[in-house]
């Protein structure tokens, strides 16, 4: 017994050792929130489904340029990453989600470089936090989506850049990886690649006389290499398919940017990142305040002009949704460490402050009455943070209660996050109360830090594990495994005779084994299995019997 002891401590000690490095503390934070799942996992409709059946596609057939039969208005690189995936862990949820998870988990360690770069180590390692507990963030790095993957690609490119300028004897290789960077984007993103490379041109030519990144000709070597993959993809479409396969291309982008399909108007984004990475987006705006204040010398371009002009390119874009935003949260999240990190040192000065107030001589300045409510002001806002925390957390507490009282499963599984979250918010007041009313002087800025931080974590974690974060179709996936469907699923073709739609897709993902698709039921073999629609149900002639209804979908069979 005394073995097993003296062995936990010895473990415990190195697991303290390795905590010490910023990446290993960065990976115990993060790989939680990635993995905590119900242990039940399906897709999310539309998009999500898309890229997952569109990898399969790949995988099955073995053709890695056009398997889905004709012109494509995406470029492939993420189908390449999830039908990779698949290859190496089989066709899963999982593994379709796997490159969005380790493209998350570099996003984090290049923001930390970033952030040592230009706001210091401290506040990098914050901002590293605070990323990961943006809730549409963290949902995309659990998405079979080329969203964060693509991130990633910006985010290495401005690295690059800005180590080219601090280690000038590698700056031409450093430049390439950059514009090797942007021309993978293409590849991944096709041309919403721009987007993150025009808001980068304030910081390239604002500051070109000290980098002379634009005149750097390994940025355009770069550049090349990185569009070589899609050059070719294009080019064996082209050999198929003609002008057809980049009429497709272009299209898309035109589409998307001459019409609102989505009617949301030019203030969507306005209310929606807020809503979507609360509460940091409002430290976020603390931390701009204070970036504009006090510019950062030669970083500014950066941190304030790359997100506001990718702003206002998203804002003027025709089709709007919230994941177009993405690229922006890891700049809200270092906004966010900045302003929460300079709370965090107002909080330490307002205890020197109190206790020494009485001890020491009236300003001079004290009687310019302005000037002493925005000191006042300024000194207090800890306190009214903490206040305003502690009222949103009885609020989230009362929803709670309210909730639990409803018959609704989906209503009281999330009235276990609002109880976790509301509970954990309560302790940022209790922190202030007993540092500032009961002298507790142990409970320093990292202490009230930590209260914004854990209690999100916490909630993060339960919605993952509650599979709010990895079961977005129960019941598709309930409906696929009753063994007398499975049964049928895993050792006959299913032909599919219905229109495509985001759920429909689903169904293909999900059916084992392919037969064709067919526009009418007099295509169908005797016997065969086929999945219809139910607006198709009665056109059809052919004797046939029902095996199973999901949702607006039927699984039969032909009878003769």
């Amino acid at each position: 017994m005394l073995y097993k002891l003296r062995l936990f401590q010895a473990v415990w000690r190195q697991i303290r050792l390795f905590s010490q490095f910023d990446y290993f503390s960065l990976l115990l934070w993060i790989l939680p929130l990635l993995l905590c799942n119900s242990g039940q996992n399906s897709l999310m409709a539309h998009d999500e489904g898309y890229y997952a059946w569109r990898s399969r596609l790949i995988f099955d057939t073995g053709d890695w340029i056009a398997p889905w039969g004709d012109a494509h208005h995406k470029t492939p690189g993420p189908y390449w990453l999830i039908a990779s995936s698949y290859k190496l862990f089989g066709i899963s949820e999982i593994s379709a989600r796997f490159p969005s998870m380790v493209a998350g988990i570099f996003c984090l360690f290049i923001i930390y470089e970033l952030g040592k770069i230009i706001l210091g180590k401290r506040v990098a390692w914050l901002a590293s936090l605070i990323l990961s507990l943006e809730f549409l963030w963290l949902q995309s790095s659990r998405l079979a989506a080329p969203d964060i993957p693509m991130i990633m690609l910006v985010l290495l490119a401005i690295l690059s850049l800005l180590k080219a300028e601090l280690y000038p004897k590698h700056r031409y290789f450093l430049v390439f990886i950059a514009g090797l960077s942007f021309g993978l984007g293409f590849l991944l993103r096709s041309f919403m690649i721009f987007l993150p490379m025009i808001a980068l041109l304030p910081y390239l030519i604002w500051e070109h006389r000290r980098h002379r990144h634009l005149t750097n000709p390994m940025f355009y070597l770069g550049l090349l290499v990185g569009l070589i993959p899609s050059l070719v993809w294009l080019w064996l479409n082209w050999l198929r398919y003609g002008y057809e396969s980049l009429a497709q291309l272009l299209g898309f982008v035109i589409e998307l940017g001459s019409e609102d399909r989505n009617y949301n108007g030019i203030l969507f984004y306005i209310w929606n990142i807020p809503l979507k990475s609360f509460p940091w987006f409002f430290f976020g705006l603390l931390g701009l305040a204070l970036l504009l204040y006090r510019p950062i010398a030669r970083y500014q371009m950066i941190l304030v002009g790359f997100p506001v002009v990718l702003f206002a390119e998203l804002s003027l874009f025709s089709t709007r949704l919230s994941h177009y935003a993405l690229c922006l949260y890891p700049f809200i999240a270092m906004l966010a460490a900045v302003g929460l990190g300079w709370l965090g040192t107002m909080y330490e000065q307002g205890f020197i402050y109190q206790t020494n107030s009485s001890q020491s001589s009236l300003p001079r300045l004290e009687s310019n009455i302005l000037f002493s409510f925005l000191r006042k002001a300024r000194e207090n806002l800890p306190r009214n943070f903490s206040y305003a925390f502690g009222v949103l957390g009885i609020v989230l507490l009362l929803v709670s209660i309210f909730a639990f009282n409803s018959d609704d499963g989906y209503i009281r599984q999330r009235a276990i996050l609002c109880l976790i979250l509301g509970l954990g918010w309560l302790i940022v007041p209790l922190v202030w109360i007993g540092r500032y009313h009961f002298g507790k002087k142990f409970l320093t800025n990292n202490y009230w830090v930590a209260s914004y931080l854990i209690p999100a974590w916490l909630t993060l974690a339960m919605a993952g594990s509650l599979g709010v974060l990895s079961d977005y179709n129960p019941a598709f996936r309930v409906f696929f495994q009753q063994p007398a469907i499975a049964s049928i699923l895993q050792t006959h073709p299913v032909y599919f005779l219905q229109p495509e739609d985001k759920n429909s897709i689903l169904l293909n993902f999900y059916t084992p084994i392919h037969g064709k698709q067919v526009n009418t039921i007099a295509h169908l073999p005797p016997l065969s299995y086929a999945w219809i629609s139910a607006q198709q149900k009665a056109n059809l002639s052919q004797p046939y019997r029902v095996i199973a209804t999901l949702q607006q979908y039927q699984l039969i069979q032909v009878l003769s």
